[in-house]
Order: C-alpha cells, then structure tokens, then sequence
C-alpha cells in the first residue's frame, strides 16, 4: 500500500514509522525545509539548546506512549516548573498555597482553612470548580487568580473574549491544595536527552519511508468528487493529512480560525533572566509569556538565550504557523462540517491538533497515531 503523509510532526513521523514497519510504502510531504514539525529543536548560536516554535515537555501517564518515546530516543527525567507574574510577584504554576500566602499575607491561613473545608482530601480543583464556591473566602482566592491572570492571559493567548472559548481551557492549569507546585502531575515527565529531532529522525529513518521537505502538498493534492486527486488523477494510495483541514477543501465553507505566534529571541551575557524556564505574564502588554532555554533542561552554558511570545491570528497565506484552533462554539459547528464531509472521501485520514480541530499534548498526540496506524493496517 501507498502512504502518502503531509506534515513531519509528531503525528505525521510516527504514522509513517508505523506504517513504513509494515511494509507499505511512506511519502512524507513537508512544506517546511525542516522535519519535526512544532518540535524542532536545534543548538542556537551560542550553543543553548533551543526549541524553535515554543517550549515542548514530555509528559504522559501512558506506559505504551512512554516506552514508544524512550525506544526512538534516551530520555532523561525533568520536572517543569513554572511562574506567573501578578502585580510584579512571580509565583509558581500550578497555583498552590504560596500564591495564598503571596498575595493574601493577613488572610492566608483562613483561606487555606476554608479551601480545605470545602473540598476535604481533594488534592486540586479547576478555578472554575473554585468560582462557582459558595465560600466567600474560597471564591475571594478564585476571582484573585482568574482577573489577575486566567482572564488577561486567555484574551491575549486566543485574542477573543475568555467567555467565549471553550471552558475546558481553563482546567488546563489546576489549583493545588498544598505547596511544592508542580506545572504536570504525570507518571512520566521527561525530554530527550539529545533533543525531540533526535525522536523524529530516527522515526523517519525507518526504511520504506521517502521524506521530501519544501513541498507543499496542497499545490498537489485536491478533493474532488469525495476523492483524493494527485494532480488531475485520483491518488494511488492513502493521503494522511495533518494540517489544518479547511485548508484541504479550500475553506468553501470558511476558514476555521487558528492562533499563530510571533517569537521575539533575546540573548544577553547574564547567568540567569527569569527565575523559571517558563514564566507566564498575564498582565504585560502584548506578550503572554517568556522562555528561558537554558533552564530547559539546565544547561551549563555561559549567557543566556530567551524567547518572548506573542499571540497573533494566523492568516492562511502568510508567512506564519497554525499553533492552535480556537474552540468556540462557532468554531466548533464549522469544524463539523468539514469533518463530515472529510469522512466521505475516499482515501482521506486525518489527525493532529490542526486536522481534528483540538488541543493535542504531545503524548495524545502519539497515541492518535498508533491507533490509527493500527486502524489503518
């Protein structure tokens, strides 16, 4: 069988490795002049390890996802922390009781005492779960952290009223109810010990698999009649795509909407920028947050490389990148469509954050595409 695969990511190599395994024959079709996808990493010019399109940590509860990881590349444990900056104090995120005795010093220990009369043993709770609290005093902590920082950083992330996205982004970042935050609470935090481009390339190094960069693969292929065409002929094989799937259909029933994302990269001769390799600036103007690479993992390096995050809307055409779909109820109704008449086609597969519309973490994302390499076999 012919596999023909757009996009090099996460999803797009591990299909073709999986695939490529079982003897089918794999195209990999990248516009970029690089594979990897949203992964790409690289040694900067002042020898810091960087990741080119954000920071990216290896995290999962998924004992088959893990090991799949670990057999393509060495893996070294590393537990994330990260900040947020509110009036001028930087506090660890998750949020925990340190952002309790940090920004309500005389009150504290009776917030403390009320969040744990009113969810007993509960090691955590949403803001949402914590706005809608009867408690005055549970609710003061809550409305604090969702003006200060969910609500300001969710307008500027998504660039639309934080009442219209989809809720679920707001269980993203939990509550602790004790200290020691720790940004992800999984079995398995780690990152490559060599970087994520050693994973993607030795996916895609799997024989039967052909890798052509600087392609776009939609002055190629087109749907027509509920097929797939490679050009005027209908497609001898499969298409997976992994791009955003308005794109495939020409947007005929309108464009889905996308956030893309301006770096601003910085290096200065300092040992150190910011307390935290990820530090969120909810309140600064602009910008949503700040990356110090050296701390990502630790890297003893002297100077320091930084990246500065600004949130824009991705304007097909341009030279941009589709980071991540806008969930909105809206939105949601025009993906549907798309998604139904996707469906019909023969010889069409889809997955991946752009493709199904939704927000994939890295190890959802792998487990996507050994299910359907598995479905498809």
């Amino acid at each position: 069988m012919k596999y023909y695969i757009v996009g090099s990511g996460i999803v797009g190599a591990v299909l073709a490795a999986e695939l490529a395994n079982k003897g089918h024959e794999v195209q990999v079709l990248e516009r970029r002049s690089h594979a990897g996808g949203n992964v790409y990493d690289y040694d900067d010019a002042h020898g810091i390890h960087v990741h080119h399109y954000g920071p990216h940590i290896f995290h999962t509860n998924d004992d088959e996802v893990y090991r799949y990881v670990s057999d393509h590349c060495e893996l070294k444990d590393f537990n994330l922390v990260c900040g947020s900056v509110m009036d001028g104090k930087c506090v660890p995120t998750s949020f925990d009781f340190s952002s309790v005795d940090t920004f309500f010093p005389e009150e504290a220990e009776e917030i403390k005492a009320h969040i744990k009369a009113e969810f007993g043993d509960r090691a955590s709770a949403t803001v949402l779960e914590m706005l809608e609290s009867q408690d005055s005093y549970v609710r003061r902590f809550a409305d604090f952290l969702y003006e200060k920082d969910y609500k300001p950083y969710t307008a500027k992330q998504w660039g639309i009223d934080p009442e219209k996205v989809d809720r679920q982004i707001f269980k993203r970042v939990p509550i602790l109810f004790s200290y020691g935050s720790k940004y992800f609470s999984d079995k398995y935090q780690a990152m490559p010990v060599k970087g994520y481009m050693e994973f993607i390339e030795n996916l895609l190094k799997t024989p039967g698999i052909t890798l052509r960069l600087n392609e776009e693969a939609l002055d190629r292929f087109s749907i027509r009649d509920n097929q797939v065409m490679d050009g005027d002929k209908p497609l001898d094989g499969v298409l997976i795509f992994t791009g955003a799937l308005d794109e495939l259909f020409g947007c005929k029933h309108g464009k889905l909407p996308y956030r893309s994302l301006r770096f601003e990269w910085k290096h200065e001769d300092i040992d150190s920028f910011q307390d935290m390799p990820v530090v969120a600036y909810p309140q600064a103007e602009g910008f949503t947050r700040i990356t110090e690479y050296k701390k990502l993992p630790v890297q003893e390096v002297r100077g320091t490389t930084y990246a500065v995050e600004y949130p824009l809307p991705y304007k097909q055409g341009e030279a941009m990148e589709p980071y991540y779909p806008v969930l909105t109820e809206e939105s949601q109704e025009l993906f549907q469509k798309y998604y139904d008449e996707a469906k019909q086609v023969k010889g069409l597969a889809f997955a991946g954050r752009l493709a199904e519309f939704k927000y994939y973490n890295m190890d959802q994302a792998i487990r996507r595409a050994l299910d359907l390499a598995r479905e498809l076999q």
